[in-house]
């Protein structure tokens, strides 16, 4: 499968907010965003009004670079969320997402890393697909003796909140899904319902 190899925070100016995909350098204040808040480009300080499409398009980029994934894979979760409202929430409980949610990953690219190399444990089971949905009372933990302990260790020590619907112990490093996300819960700086027209189309 292909990926996205070329500059991470270009991602970010494009669609106008931060997508927390440099970890380090936002917590120091250093986010693309926050240096030249415009768009990429020769063009990208001019004003353009966006058409209706082009505005649900957008939301559709965004929130597909926030959580990191392929265009087959975020339509895949769209299907699976049902086609409506649920998508933040299935996008939420994907493995990968939980393990940045918990703080063991400074960016949702090393937790996905994370996971593919055999790292993370769903109660006590190896589980190396980062696309994999955790439920209530799901416990996520870090594989005994990896040796990718210390950068998880520095991540958590950089972690700002954890959100209310996961417990976390930092010093075990141990989680638990307490309960399904709530809308509030959520933070994605994404307008589900622009997503949701977009595939009505």
């Amino acid at each position: 499968m292909g990926r996205d190899t070329g500059p991470v925070e270009r991602r970010s100016r494009r669609e106008g907010v931060e997508l927390e995909l440099k970890g380090a350098r936002l917590l120091e204040g250093k986010g693309a965003m926050e240096r030249r808040p415009y768009p990429p480009g020769q063009h990208g300080r001019r004003r353009q009004r966006p058409t209706e499409y082009a505005t649900r398009l957008r939301e559709k980029q965004k929130a597909k670079r926030f959580y990191g994934l392929r265009e087959r894979q975020f339509k895949a979760e769209y299907d699976r969320a049902g086609g409506g409202t649920q998508l933040l929430r299935s996008l939420e409980l994907r493995l990968d997402n939980v393990v940045y949610r918990l703080g063991f990953a400074t960016t949702r690219a090393q937790a996905r890393q994370f996971v593919v190399h055999g790292h993370v444990q769903v109660n006590g089971r190896r589980v190396d697909l980062p696309s994999a949905h955790v439920r209530p009372d799901d416990v996520v933990s870090l594989k005994p003796r990896s040796h990718v302990e210390p950068l998880v260790r520095e991540a958590t020590e950089m972690v700002g909140r954890v959100p209310p619907w996961l417990l976390a112990d930092h010093d075990t490093l141990w989680g638990r899904v307490e309960r399904l996300p709530a809308p509030e819960d959520i933070g994605a700086p994404v307008d589900e319902k622009l997503i949701v027209e977009f595939y009505a189309k």
